[in-house]
C-alpha cells in the first residue's frame, strides 16, 4: 500500500508539472466556472419568482450547480490524457518500468480531482464577490466540494475506461457531448425540482449529478439534513468505487493487450 501511494504522488507530479506548462490552459480552468457562474446566473435569475420555486436568491441556488456542473464537464475529458500517453508510447514505457499499475490510472484521477479542487474554490470565491451566502458555512462547502470530487471521479475514471476501449479523439468527445447538457438538465442544477415534470423528477433520482446537487445543498442549509448528505454521498461514493474498478480492470486488459 505504502508503495502505492508512493508511486501515486510520483505519477500525479509528474502530470501536474505538465499541466503548470500551459498557463493558456489553466487559465482556462479558471475562467470557464466564472462564465457558467455569470451566465446562467443572469440568464435564469428571474425563476427564482416563479411560484413553487421557494424564492431565494438565485445566486445561492445555482452556485451548488455550477460546481456539479464544472465536475462533470472537467472530468469527461481525462480519457484524452490516457490517449495522449498511448499516442506517445509513454504509456507503454511506463508498464516495462517497476512503478505500481494501479498508480498509472490513479494519478490520472487524482489530476483531475485536483484540478476541480481549484474550480470548486474560484467558484466559491466568486460567489462570496458577488453576494452569495453560504448558510451550512465551512462544513457545508467542504461536503459541497467532496461531492464534487466524488462526482468527478466518476466520470474521470468512465473517461478513461473509454480512452483505454475505443483509442479514439471522436468517441469521446462525442460520449461527452452526449452526457454533459442531458445529465445537466436532468437535474436540479439550475431549476428546482419542484418545477420539472414528473418523467424529468423521476430520471434525476437516478442521475448521480443530482445526488451531488441534494447533498451539497442539504449540506448547506441554515440547518443542513445530514440524512440526505449520507444517503447521496453514500451514492455517490459506491458508484465512484464501481468507476475505479472498472477502469482499473481495463487498464490490465490494455496491459495484457501489449
Amino acid at each position: 500500500m505504502t508503495t502505492l501511494v508512493t508511486h501515486t504522488w510520483w505519477m500525479t507530479n509528474r502530470r501536474l508539472k505538465v499541466l503548470v506548462k500551459q498557463p493558456a490552459f489553466v487559465l482556462i480552468l479558471l475562467i470557464q466556472p466564472a462564465i457558467w457562474l455569470f451566465l446562467f446566473g443572469n440568464l435564469f435569475r428571474k425563476v427564482v419568482e416563479l411560484p413553487g420555486f421557494g424564492g431565494g436568491s438565485y445566486l445561492d441556488y445555482i452556485i451548488p450547480g455550477v460546481v456539479a456542473m464544472t465536475a462533470v464537464s472537467s472530468n469527461m475529458w481525462s480519457g484524452m490524457g490516457v490517449l495522449e500517453e498511448i499516442e506517445r508510447g509513454t504509456l507503454n514505457r511506463l508498464l516495462t518500468t517497476p512503478v505500481a499499475r494501479g498508480a498509472i490510472m490513479n494519478s490520472l484521477v487524482l489530476e483531475q480531482a485536483l484540478s476541480t479542487a481549484v474550480q470548486v474554490g474560484a467558484i466559491i470565491l466568486l460567489g462570496l464577490l458577488a453576494g452569495a451566502s453560504y448558510p451550512g458555512g465551512a462544513v457545508g462547502l467542504i461536503v459541497m466540494l467532496l461531492a464534487a470530487l466524488l462526482l468527478g471521479t466518476i466520470f474521470s475514471a468512465l473517461s478513461n475506461t473509454v480512452g483505454m476501449l475505443a483509442r479514439q479523439r471522436e468517441t469521446i468527445i462525442g460520449i461527452n457531448t452526449l452526457l454533459l447538457l442531458p445529465l445537466t438538465f436532468l437535474s436540479s442544477a439550475f431549476m428546482a425540482s419542484t418545477l420539472m415534470p414528473a418523467w424529468m423528477r423521476r430520471i434525476a433520482e437516478f442521475n448521480p449529478v443530482n445526488w451531488s446537487l441534494d447533498a451539497a445543498r442539504a449540506a448547506m442549509r441554515s440547518e443542513p439534513d445530514w440524512g440526505v448528505v449520507a444517503s447521496r454521498g453514500g451514492w455517490l461514493l459506491i458508484l465512484a468505487v464501481v468507476m475505479l474498478v472498472l477502469s482499473t480492470r481495463t487498464f490490465r486488459a490494455y496491459q495484457k493487450s501489449v
